[in-house]
């Protein structure tokens, strides 16, 4: 049986959800406005990987156009808000940019993700994930949503691959 750490030689593409991975979940109400909380960390590994040729994309059931611009000035190739079916967005996504499930690392956390889960390359999910969830991921961060997890996925990748901590990676 091949190892989650031998699979992240394969992949060239990262897929987060928003909502449980890219922010921990919460959602804070206003008057006319929902807020979520996005995690630096986060953030950064999203542009190091987009730097060191890495595709990001974010496949998310939200319709926030903030979460949607900031993910986009990290270098995030595109972000499908109000996807009511993910894997009929991921197999579209697959085919525009001729990628294959091997290639990728997914990383999702409730029911919805499922199915894209199922095939991706790698699934991986935060520790806070639903039981589902952690059952069909080849790979449970210590970290939870919104908190590393996708620094995580990100740095470990990376790493296994060589391409973590360069140092022309310190200019940008």
């Amino acid at each position: 049986m091949t190892s989650y750490k031998e699979l992240l030689n394969h992949i060239t593409t990262f897929i987060f959800d928003v909502d449980g991975v890219i922010t921990n979940g919460d959602v804070l109400l206003f008057d006319k406005e929902i807020v979520r909380v996005m995690n630096s960390r986060d953030g950064y590994a999203i542009q190091y990987a987009v730097k060191m040729g890495y595709q990001v994309f974010v496949i998310t059931g939200g319709n926030s156009t903030a979460i949607k611009e900031r993910l986009l000035n990290l270098g995030v190739k595109e972000v499908f808000l109000q996807s009511k079916n993910k894997l009929e967005t991921y197999q579209k996504l697959k085919e525009k940019y001729n990628l294959k499930d091997k290639e990728i690392l997914y990383m999702g956390d409730d029911i919805p993700d499922y199915q894209v889960m199922q095939i991706a390359g790698v699934a991986c999910c935060p520790q806070d994930a639903s039981v589902e969830i952690k059952q069909v991921s080849h790979y449970q961060s210590p970290f939870f949503g919104g908190r590393h997890c996708v620094r995580d996925v990100i740095e470990q990748t990376l790493r296994v691959q060589e391409k973590w901590f360069k140092q022309d990676a310190f200019h940008w």
